[in-house]
């Protein structure tokens, strides 16, 4: 088996970064605020690589869609081991509107042009935990699709992935081509070493515009406002049980 693999990697706000919301409203501020990969979508790397590794993979194309500063999250992508990858460059007011609908589009043309086999994200991104990519990217090509995968193996054309979903885990097997998604009990990602992170300078990363394939990305939805989260009240210390309950009545509890 020799599968050529599509991978998403999405550039977003790191998950240590508190997040803050701006003055109008309109969104999270993101100017001057560090950025890396999607978590869910180093794991989906990671396991293209593993797959080149045992040799069921022959090539790993990492994509990625938005401002010029995505190159970055490529690089990080060659250097865990991805062959080259494609940056689809939006910016400005159309980065903002950018909506998982229109990044399905994209992965599934690039997947007919680049006659791939098998596409892999992470099951959602830390900024908008939409969880739709996959399932929308399969809808559009027809092709089954493994969502919220903990394990895979390649087996006779097939893929055998199991899921986690809330009752446990679940079993299932997938013809090729196929759409999977990583959840996060799937792998560790490895760290990029030295060597790999200078490789990967040298590696090709193909520019393209959403035109170039054919994809609208004028906005579907409009978000009216975004808000932080009320702030937690603080806690308050009894001495017994009985103080328990006649606080939780004074509060309506009981």
């Amino acid at each position: 088996m020799s599968l050529r693999i599509l991978v998403g990697c999405k550039r977003v706000i790191d998950y240590a970064v508190k997040i803050r919301v701006k003055p109008d409203k309109s969104g999270v501020i993101t100017e001057g605020v560090k950025h890396s990969m999607n978590p869910f979508d180093e794991i989906a790397i990671e396991e293209a690589v593993r797959m080149k590794e045992k040799k069921i993979a022959k090539e790993i194309v990492a994509f990625s869609c938005g401002p010029t500063q995505c190159q970055e999250t490529l690089r990080t992508a060659l250097a865990m081991g991805a062959d080259r990858g494609i940056h689809v460059e939006v910016s400005g007011p159309e980065y903002e509107t950018l909506q998982p609908l229109h990044i399905s589009k994209m992965l599934a043309k690039l997947a007919k042009d680049e006659q791939i086999d098998l596409i892999i994200v992470g099951k959602q991104a830390i900024d908008d935990d939409c969880n739709q990519t996959a399932q929308m990217t399969a809808a559009l090509l027809d092709w089954p699709q493994a969502t919220s995968a903990s394990k895979i193996e390649a087996k006779d054309g097939s893929l055998q992935v199991v899921r986690e979903i809330d009752g446990g885990l679940e079993t299932i097997k997938v013809k090729l081509p196929s759409v999977v998604s990583a959840d996060l009990r799937l792998n560790e990602p490895r760290y990029a070493t030295l060597p790999n992170i200078m490789k990967a300078k040298k590696k090709p990363i193909k520019k393209l515009a959403p035109k170039d394939l054919g994809v609208d990305v004028s906005p579907r939805i409009q978000v009216v406002t975004v808000e932080e989260p009320p702030v937690r009240q603080a806690g308050a210390k009894v001495e017994n049980v009985d103080a328990v309950v006649e606080k939780l009545k004074a509060l309506g509890h009981a």
